[in-house]
């Protein structure tokens, strides 16, 4: 049940049957390990963190009355500026170690022309910049480098004739390692204003460093079955059943390799309606998967 909490899976094996992980130091999870094409050359990011869930609501009150009766400025108004806010404005940059290596790993790779506006996205006075520019490029670093807050569910009035005194918006946010709620809930307030009531209803603490134990391993034999890629550690912008895992000492990796078309924007298909992977990626990712249990068998 990860994609419900991972309650009833995970977390209910770590708190009632840790014993059966007894000796494990490792785990391969479900992210990572995919191609991505940058300036003509080819890179595997594998995951070895990920960022930490931090679900709030966030509720607006104002005067109620009957809907015949103009209401300007009243509790709908201001949950539309709230929405609007959290639409226009970026949280602020915070560059940790997994995305600063990535990037610089990356940039090293490109040619000469092409490094110096990624490794901008470095320096947090020109990151937001670059990323604007950088466009759809862009995307996957935005939630490296920020805590992210997006609405997802909104609540406010009964009646269709009375104007409502209160509504409220459910956020869904993540918080980047090292990294706590009162961080993203300060920053969200800067963003929202005082008169917003920011209230977390689940937080949930994610590692803050990695252990690169074995990043060689799965990067050697993505090396080995592509010549062509570079692998780079990775944060992911989501959460897994790792965080979970994490509790008891297990680092996980999000390997799910596959050498994808250039064309295909992977990220983009995932929970999409025609969620698919090309038949020779998976071929791909098969044998990477049983070349890493074979070496690490050995």
């Amino acid at each position: 049940d990860e994609e419900a909490g991972g309650d009833l899976g995970a977390r209910f094996l770590v708190e009632q049957h840790p014993e059966l992980f007894d000796g494990v130091e490792y785990a391969l999870g479900e992210f990572g390990g995919f191609s991505m094409d940058v300036a003509g050359r080819r890179f595997y990011p594998i995951q070895v963190l990920e960022k930490q869930l931090c679900w709030m609501r966030a509720t607006v009150r104002g005067p109620g009355g009957h809907g015949s009766l103009p209401m300007r400025g009243g509790t709908m108004a201001r949950m539309a500026k709230l929405l609007r806010d959290l639409d226009r404005n970026r949280l602020p940059v915070h560059v940790t170690d997994v995305p600063r290596r990535m990037i610089e790993e990356i940039a090293s790779r490109l040619p000469a022309p092409a490094r110096p506006p990624l490794r901008g996205l470095l320096n947090p006075r020109l990151t937001d910049g670059i990323i604007r520019v950088l466009g759809d490029a862009g995307k996957s670093f935005d939630p490296m480098l920020h805590n992210t807050v997006n609405a997802t569910i909104l609540r406010g009035g009964d009646k269709v004739n009375v104007v409502p005194s209160e509504a409220s918006v459910e956020l869904d946010g993540r918080v980047l390692p090292g990294y706590g709620q009162d961080d993203i809930v300060r920053e969200l307030r800067a963003v929202a204003g005082d008169d917003v009531e920011i209230e977390v209803g689940r937080f949930e603490e994610a590692p803050a460093e990695a252990d690169y134990g074995l990043f060689d391993l799965l990067g050697g034999v993505l090396k080995d079955k592509d010549p062509t890629g570079t692998p780079v550690p990775m944060l992911l912008a989501g959460v897994t059943d790792g965080r979970i895992f994490a509790k008891l000492g297990i680092q996980t990796y999000g390997f799910l390799p596959m050498q994808l078309p250039k064309e295909m924007g992977f990220t983009e298909l995932i929970h999409a309606a025609d969620e698919r992977i090309p038949a020779d990626s998976l071929e791909f990712g098969t044998g990477a998967i049983s070349a890493v249990l074979e070496r690490y068998g050995r």
